[in-house]
């Protein structure tokens, strides 16, 4: 166990090495985005002078290191900043109503949230039972028409399979609604419903990957001499994939099922866009649109922070499910 609790510290230290070494790369590419906020608010009648008072006063004349360190700090409090935007707006209105870019983001990242969480719901049942089932019933027509259309869906662009299932479930059949403007305090029911055509575009993008794992893994486990055993006992193929196969290959599955999920939220971008969804995708895109810097660097943190933290997981999961890997020799 002592051995365990050492590799999985390591994998802490070198994520958090990581997410450091990636939050330098987010500070010098956002910084580096052509345009200028002050510029941008000012409009074409912006006179040098007046353009220097703002970047005075969003601290944008201080050098990039300082600027670095000065944010890298309130990232360690818990201190977002505050939106370019909405500071602007709170000057224009006196002062009240400046909004900090941690409550601008809570509501969104809870949306993007749901939405990955809608999906996986859907998506892993789904990419396993086919895992499954195209490894029992490997070289046959449905192992083959079940490739076929898993990466059908995954080799189609995003916004094309979001397009397509808009005009299809909500255009020709209206089954489902082709926007997803949800707000606090919506229905559960009501919420789902408009969530539903974005998880299936999600879910057609991720099902792909996961079931061809599952396929390879237990495919591989299959010649194995326990399992040639297990078939002379007399078991059923079915069980003896799911009582003794399964468990056997859970680690490459976890981490392409982690993986994947971290796609769900790191990855949702267009789909957001596409459904007018208001997650945390929809608002990076418009916080890029004008050149809102820190809500961007804090999208883009999240967005490592969360591949890195479900990367950690997949290989900690997968050390607790494989004893050659809990016991090294």
């Amino acid at each position: 166990m002592q051995n365990v609790l050492s590799i999985i510290f390591k994998r802490l230290l070198l994520g958090l090495l990581t997410l450091f070494v990636i939050s330098i790369v987010i500070f010098i590419a956002v910084n580096a985005l052509p345009g200028d906020f002050a510029e941008l608010i000012l409009g074409q009648g912006a006179t040098p002078e007046s353009v220097a008072a703002i970047r005075r006063d969003l601290g944008l004349d201080e050098p990039l290191y300082t600027r670095y360190f000065t944010w890298l700090g309130g990232m360690l409090t818990g201190d977002l900043g505050t939106s370019f935007a909405q500071l602007n707006f709170a000057n224009a209105m006196g002062g009240a109503g400046s909004v900090t870019v941690a409550e601008q983001i809570a509501p969104r990242f809870a949306n993007t949230i749901f939405l990955a969480s809608v999906t996986a719901a859907i998506a892993v049942p789904v990419a396993v039972t086919l895992g499954i089932l195209a490894a029992l019933y490997r070289n046959t027509v449905f192992d083959r028409a079940a490739n076929v259309l898993t990466l059908s869906s995954i080799s189609s662009p995003e916004f094309f399979m979001a397009y397509l299932l808009i005009l299809f479930l909500a255009v020709l059949n209206p089954i489902l609604p082709s926007l997803s403007n949800i707000y606090d305090g919506m229905p559960f029911g009501e919420r789902l419903e408009k969530t539903l055509l974005p998880a299936l575009t999600l879910t057609l993008v991720v099902t792909a990957h996961m079931m061809r794992m599952t396929r390879a893994a237990i495919i591989n486990l299959l010649a194995s001499p326990y399992i040639e055993m297990a078939r002379l006992k007399g078991l059923s193929p079915i069980r003896v994939i799911v009582k003794h196969a399964l468990p056997n290959a859970l680690a490459p599955i976890i981490n392409v099922i982690a993986l994947n999920l971290a796609y769900l939220i790191t990855g949702v971008v267009v789909v957001e866009v596409v459904f007018v969804y208001p997650g945390i995708g929809q608002l990076f895109v418009d916080s890029v649109k004008i050149r809102d810097i820190p809500v961007v660097q804090a999208c883009c943190l999240i967005f490592a922070s969360a591949y890195i933290l479900l990367n950690l997981t997949a290989d900690i999961m997968s050390i607790l499910s494989n004893p050659r890997l809990r016991h090294p020799k």
